[in-house]
């Protein structure tokens, strides 16, 4: 029913490092099962993730000033409005929730997930992830309980400088939105068509069809199934979890953040193990009395090319043809990963 469809070919050329001998180097497009979107699979092996120097954050020259740090918070981060928090700012453990200075949305909301600056992967305990997603979906809750006209809501994570983050502070984004961006909004529709045509959730069967086929399906924890994406939308590879049962906030349980934070935690083991130290995430959650958009969590790596130009791993096919383009075949990926998993 779910096609998983690839183009195969190769280029071929006199390559000096073989003494201009003919030599052909093969690449794959591939077609989102979902969407009709092409990603190109290239340069296989040619792009591993840098090391960071964590300890380096702290140096005062270069952390700088950081609003989100225990002794400026107070003073420097703004409160929430009384209709909207009362209490102005909101805390679960080690976790913050502050208005976003720069908002998204009409209701936005950070999440300050540490009272330390740096956090490597491996210090990210359960405790703090269950703190600080928890802490997320209780206020994305008080929002779709004030404004109903925002049917979209996301969790989105900046990891360390190559993802873009602006504080190294580790820090996540929330917030309702009538405009959840061109990739939610192209699966919500392709979703919606999906089920019209084949009387079924896409996001349901493909689970169900990854878990057969096995070459992606890394695992499911509770209700979450965990599968390497067979079109990435980061250059490193993609890991998604899909939540078939979860269509909207409202269905959401502490025991689905919990599974959540649990197979988060095994991604971070094998991240730290392959030397991965940024990442993008994002938790989409689509509107309430729908039952063909499912939730799911996407995480992908981010590096720079090198340390000495600190060069992005995004270039004209992301940024003018909005094109993925991945080094890692998701195949390789599943296989890496679920050890991790066991």
């Amino acid at each position: 029913m779910i096609e998983f469809r690839k183009v195969e070919s190769e280029s071929t050329f006199l390559d000096p490092r073989k003494g201009f001998s003919p030599t052909s180097v093969r690449f794959q497009v591939r077609v989102d099962p979902l969407t009709g979107r092409t990603c190109h699979f290239s340069h296989f092996g040619a792009v591993k993730p840098q090391k960071l120097d964590l300890a380096g954050y702290h140096d005062p020259a270069v952390k700088g000033f950081c609003p989100f740090c225990a002794e400026h918070r107070e003073k420097t981060t703004p409160r929430f409005a009384p209709d909207v928090v009362p209490e102005g700012r909101l805390k679960n453990g080690e976790a913050l929730l502050i208005p976003n200075l720069f908002p998204y949305d009409i209701h936005s909301g950070v999440v300050v997930m540490t009272d330390d600056h740096v956090v490597a992967l491996k210090d990210f305990t359960r405790k703090r992830l269950n703190d600080a997603f928890s802490l997320g979906i209780g206020f994305l809750r008080r929002i779709a309980a004030l404004d109903g006209s925002l049917p979209y809501h996301l969790m989105t994570w900046n990891y360390m400088p190559p993802s873009g983050g602006g504080l190294v502070h580790p820090h996540q984004q929330y917030f309702a939105t009538a405009y959840p961006g061109n990739q939610f909004m192209d699966e919500l529709s392709a979703s919606r068509r999906f089920a019209e045509r084949h009387r079924q959730n896409y996001w349901y069967a493909l689970a169900r069809q990854e878990a057969a086929g096995n070459e992606r399906y890394i695992a499911r924890i509770g209700s979450g199934h965990w599968i390497s994406s067979f079109v990435s939308l980061g250059l490193l590879g993609e890991i998604m979890c899909i939540f078939p049962d979860i269509f909207s906030l409202q269905d959401l349980t502490d025991e689905d953040i919990d599974d959540l934070v649990s197979g988060l935690e095994r991604v971070f083991r094998y991240y730290e193990d392959a030397g991965v130290y940024s990442f993008n995430a994002s938790l989409c959650l689509g509107p309430r009395d729908q039952e063909h958009f499912s939730c799911y969590f996407r995480i992908v790596p981010r590096t720079f090319l090198n340390m000495r130009d600190f060069a992005p791993d995004l270039n004209f096919f992301q940024a003018i043809l909005s094109e993925p383009i991945c080094v890692v075949l998701p195949e390789d990926l599943c296989r890496e990963v679920k050890p991790y998993f066991k």
